[in-house]
């Protein structure tokens, strides 16, 4: 099979701090991640000032914080992007980021990006979808909150204007942190792969590894977890993200599926081959056979080794003459 594009999904993890983004990068190519993803947005243009947080967040975050001013501590500006870009050219990962408004849209274009990444909260965001598929470049969308039908209308969108279909990978989610293992509804990412003849993947909130190596094991094309340097870290998405042990134990879980699942030819494997004649059986004599004697069930029988006459001939010759002597346990 192809190999699974494996996304670490820093996001906001670094908490506002370029150098903890620059270890982010570091633990995500330890780790043999494909990409290492940020969050790109502006407070201004992300929320209202009086919004409440999510739940989720009210949990991880203080409560005097308001989600804009949790968000605007999260920002990185243009400089700080550069940097971050920069530590991950010379590691050898790609960059990526997910944009959350039209200013952020142009930034990450500006930079260059190769992949826009479109989050769960947005697909019903007609404006936002139009102008990220105007840059004709690749595209992952998530598809957390939505209904089939909000996923089409979506895909529609992009497709129309200006996205190639090859360039497209839609991604299953549930969003919510950390998600329960019952609402993860798995089969839906193989429901949305046929039902829209387009390339398919994950975007894990569980706790553990264990969904997404399933997902790869489904067919997924592309999987994203959120990782830290700490769960106990402050900020709104560190306790349901993998650290960089667990992450690393992911891909390397991930890789060896990949291996496992192979193609799709049936046939004998290298390490097999030695086997055969051990595990397969022969025809033997069952006892004495003179020459000329007629061989049936009564003289002829089937054991091992199998380096002899295979029994799937053993109708062929039941009733045939026997044109030598054999003694008993002798390969027929």
């Amino acid at each position: 099979m192809n190999k699974t594009f494996i996304i670490a999904e820093a996001g906001v993890n670094h908490n506002g701090s370029v150098e903890i983004a620059k270890k982010l990068v570091d633990a995500a190519v330890t780790s043999g991640a494909d990409a290492v993803k940020f969050q790109t947005f502006k407070a201004k243009n992300l929320v209202c000032k009086g919004m409440q947080k999510a739940e989720y967040q009210k949990k991880n975050t203080p409560d005097s914080e308001s989600q804009y001013e949790m968000i605007k501590a999260l920002e990185l500006d243009k400089n700080e992007h550069l940097e971050i870009i920069e530590h991950c050219n010379k590691n050898n990962i790609m960059f990526l980021s997910t944009p959350f408004d039209h200013e952020s849209i142009d930034l990450l274009d500006s930079l260059e990006i190769p992949i826009f990444k479109i989050p769960s909260g947005e697909i019903t965001n007609y404006p936002y979808l139009k102008k990220i598929a105007g840059l004709k470049k690749q595209v992952i969308l998530s598809t957390g909150m939505s209904t089939l039908k909000e996923v089409d209308s979506a895909i529609k969108i992009l497709l129309e204007e200006g996205v190639n279909r090859e360039n497209l990978t839609i991604l299953h989610a549930t969003s919510e942190y950390p998600c329960p293992i019952d609402e993860v509804n798995l089969s839906a990412m193989i429901t949305i792969g046929k039902t829209f003849n387009i390339k398919f993947g994950y975007s894990d909130h569980t706790e553990g590894i264990m969904v997404p190596i399933s997902a790869v094991a489904l067919g997924a094309s592309i999987i994203e977890k959120h990782f830290t340097l700490d769960k106990k870290m402050n900020g709104p998405d560190h306790k349901a993200s993998l650290n960089p042990i667990e992450f690393k134990l992911m891909v390397n879980s991930i890789r060896n599926i990949e291996k496992a699942l192979g193609g799709f030819i049936k046939r004998t494997t290298k390490s097999e081959k030695k086997n055969i004649s051990v595990a397969r059986k022969s025809i033997f004599a069952l006892k004495k056979i003179n020459k000329g004697e007629k061989f049936t069930i009564n003289n002829i029988c089937i054991k091992r080794p199998g380096n002899g006459l295979s029994p799937k001939k053993w109708f062929q010759i039941l009733g045939k003459l026997s044109k030598k002597k054999y003694l008993k346990d002798e390969l027929i």
